[in-house]
């Protein structure tokens, strides 16, 4: 069994809301509106990242990122206007910065990750 997709689903409360938080956080607008309570991004080749109104799951989800240059990353995030908390220094030579979107959903971009440890 091979798996072509991932489709990372975020929970929220107010679609249109979460998507301009969402195109501000990702630079752009979505790459697609199926429906009208959805809204996805391609991230990589075959990964995607979905909002969807739930208002019984909104702010319940937890979604990482790996990124190349994080404090690159993190300075990008500020000038669109958003605040991410300061890069903290984790073990293994990690680094990670949070930011919550609206309704509470965690996003965290990871530095220096590697597949295997």
């Amino acid at each position: 069994m091979a798996i072509d997709h991932l489709l990372a689903v975020v929970p929220v409360a107010d679609i249109e809301g979460a998507c301009s938080w969402y195109e501000q956080l990702l630079g752009r607008e979505p790459d697609n509106r199926p429906m009208e309570t959805l809204a996805e991004w391609n991230i990589t080749g075959t990964g995607w990242v979905q909002i969807f109104v739930d208002t019984n799951r909104a702010g319940s989800t937890l979604l990482n990122f790996a990124v190349g240059d994080i404090a690159a990353h993190i300075e990008e995030l500020r000038i669109r206007g958003l605040s991410p908390q300061p890069l903290q220094r984790v073990n293994k030579g990690m680094e990670l910065s949070s930011i919550d979107d609206p309704d509470g959903n965690t996003i965290t971009f990871i530095g220096n990750f590697r597949v295997e440890y």
